[in-house]
Parts: structure tokens; sequence; C-alpha cells
């Protein structure tokens, strides 16, 4: 297998704009804003809910979110921390990412545990997309 060898500009600017679509991710979901998440996956993205529901499309996602997403936020705050990016190629990245449940008032919601989402990103006319995403919760070992 070839190395591809990105130069460092490129490949901050890119972690920079993963994070951003990671940061979308929270707000939109922070603050319930259905068309505003959809949005942030390819038209024909894979997105496997914490349930284990697997939705196909942008239509399936905006569905099942539109059910779940308005007041499903309410006394909770999610906060996401990219802790990990892998580069498959150059425009293709899996992102770790560390998903954390707080009350308004920033108590851990200890019931809600602790996510651990997958993104598969890809990069299409100078943008990040989310196209195959799984969100799991952490198990205690």
């Amino acid at each position: 297998m070839d190395t591809i060898e990105i130069d460092e500009d490129t490949r901050a600017a890119d972690l920079d704009a993963i994070a951003r679509v990671v940061a979308a991710v929270e707000h939109v979901q922070r603050n319930e804003l259905v068309d505003e998440f959809v949005a942030l996956f390819r038209p024909d993205a894979i997105w496997t809910t914490g349930g284990g529901r697997v939705l196909l499309g942008r239509d399936q996602i905006a569905a099942f979110t539109a059910q779940v997403l308005p007041g499903g936020m309410t006394d909770l705050v999610c906060t996401l921390e990219v802790v990990h990016v892998l580069f498959i190629r150059p425009d293709v990245a899996a992102v770790k990412v560390r998903q954390l449940y707080t009350s308004p008032n920033g108590r851990r919601a200890a019931e809600e545990g602790e996510g651990t989402p997958m993104f598969v990103m890809a990069r299409e006319d100078g943008r990040w997309w989310l196209t195959a995403c799984q969100n799991t919760g952490v198990v205690d070992a």
C-alpha cells in the first residue's frame, strides 16, 4: 500500500474543518435544529443511532431526527469532542468522538452515560460531510 503524503497546512486545514463539522453537530443537537442537523450529511449517508436503528439516506435521517430531536435535549446538554482522526485517504477520515451529557447547570447526567460516536467523513467540493456514522454508548468494563 502506498503512503499518501499530505502537506502540514492541508492537514491542519482539514482537521480544523472536521472539528467545525463536529461542533456543528453539537450546536444543532443542543438547539434541536432538525434541518440543520440533516444538512450535515451526504444525501446517501448511513447513520446507525445509539439505539441500533439503521438509517439510509437523508430522508430516513430526517424522518427519525424530526421524531426524536425536538424536546430530546430538554434538561440536557450534549458536548462532543474530537478525540482521534484517522485519514483513510486525503478526502476520507474516520473521526472518533467523545459524547458527554450534562444538565444545563453543568452536572454530569450519569443516567445518560457517555457516547463514543464514529463519524466517517468525506470531503467533496471542499466541504466535509458526515457519510457513515455510528453512535455507540460506552460500556463499563
